[in-house]
């Protein structure tokens, strides 16, 4: 009979236990014959065998314990990995997720190791050194499939990730106020009167609702003067990566066709009679004709325009004072959403000029009411209570 081995300590060491020479001890396994012996340590045998009791529990449920030891990022980098289909922008937004993943010593961690708390506490520490929830909400939204996929591929046993964000980090976005009326004449004529090359531009969006890039991604066969409307298929879009590229709205309802008021057909009509036509027509991803040019006749994008409204603020703070609230172009596009809603457009009718893919999102967040909008409309229906 083999004589039992023992430790230093002269206790009988286990099947696949085994001490070093710096009397820490081993512990090896296998999941099956055909597979490489895989090992663990520990400083002392009962944490050894606390590790062992975890293995074998692993084991019998199919948990592969090896591929938990992957790290964080090694496992979002797979997740990525394995996407398909994402929009240029999704590609941009998850990449800036992966790369904070990467810097941050929270994607060295085994997954195995990742507790919920654990996550909870590092989303809490992001938002304490100054992440806004929405940035957060994209790490997240990483975070949680892969490691659902993680899961699935019995990796681990639970995803640590899946849990309401909004449950541990605080909504902090700016709240968008939509413009009154009198607020929309004096910036317009503040607009008018600094004589720059936005006016038409800003007149477009406060009354069509369009964003931005899908302004600037329309070509002069999108605008049809004769119905008055305009097609949206596409938006033009630059990053420091690649100046110019088209891509599609940013859901399925962003294409659509949006109707003309007279005050938009106008400045429709201006643009196209100053557009003149450039020596050379660009062609961005097989399209030309770019209806919007800046002073060097190449087409606009998003940046032209913030821009210019931020130092437009700047000079109106300096000649006004604080008088107005910060505008944006997407201050713009929430402002003609309210504006519509207290016009009574009916809400799928909103809902479609404005290409969002539910309704919830065109009356939870881009309509605003006030006392006067909302007893305009209770009077309309008051003799029917």
């Amino acid at each position: 009979m083999a004589e039992k081995r023992k430790d230093s300590k002269g206790r009988i060491l286990r099947a696949g236990e085994g001490q070093r020479p710096n009397l820490t001890y081993y512990y090896r396994f296998r999941r099956n014959s055909s597979e490489k012996w895989s090992y663990i340590y520990a400083p002392t045998l009962n944490e050894l065998r606390e590790k062992e009791v975890e293995i074998q529990r692993d084991l019998l449920d199919g948990i592969d314990y090896v591929a938990g030891e992957t790290t964080v990022l090694a496992l979002v980098e797979r997740y990525i990995n394995l996407r398909r289909g994402l929009t240029q922008n999704s590609q941009r937004a998850y990449g800036a997720a992966v790369n904070r993943i990467r810097q941050d010593p929270f994607g060295q961690l085994r997954i195995k190791d990742v507790k919920r708390s654990e996550a909870k506490t590092w989303f809490v520490s992001l938002h304490d050194q100054g992440m806004k929830q929405n940035t957060i909400g994209v790490i997240h939204s990483v975070l949680r499939p892969a490691f659902e996929m993680a899961v699935e591929d019995d990796m681990i046993r639970k995803n640590p990730f899946k849990f309401k964000l909004s449950d541990v980090v605080p909504k902090d976005a700016n709240v968008r106020n939509a413009l009154t009326k009198a607020q929309q004449e004096r910036y317009l004529e503040f607009v008018r009167d600094d004589g720059g090359n936005y006016y038409n531009d800003i007149v477009i969006l406060l009354g069509t609702g369009l964003r931005v890039s899908e302004l600037y991604g329309l070509t002069l066969s999108d605008v049809d003067f004769e119905r008055r409307c305009v097609r949206v298929t596409k938006q033009l879009c630059r990053t420091a990566e690649k100046p110019y590229f088209v891509t599609s709205p940013k859901t399925k309802s962003g294409i659509r066709v949006v109707p003309m008021t007279d005050s938009v057909y106008m400045a429709f009509r201006n643009v196209v009679e100053h557009r003149g036509k450039p020596k050379i027509e660009m062609i961005v991803d097989g399209y030309s004709g770019f209806l919007f040019l800046d002073k060097d006749k190449r087409p606009k994008v998003a940046m032209h325009l913030e821009n210019y409204m931020r130092g437009l603020q700047k000079r109106y703070l300096k000649s006004h004072g604080n008088t107005l609230p910060t505008i944006t172009p997407h201050v713009l596009r929430h402002t003609f959403c309210t504006n519509a809603q207290q016009a009574m457009l009916d809400v799928k009718s909103l809902q479609y000029i404005m290409g969002h893919s539910t309704a919830s999102v065109t009356l939870d967040v881009y309509t605003h009411s006030n006392y006067e909008s909302a007893e305009r409309a209770f009077r309309q229906i008051a003799a029917s209570l």
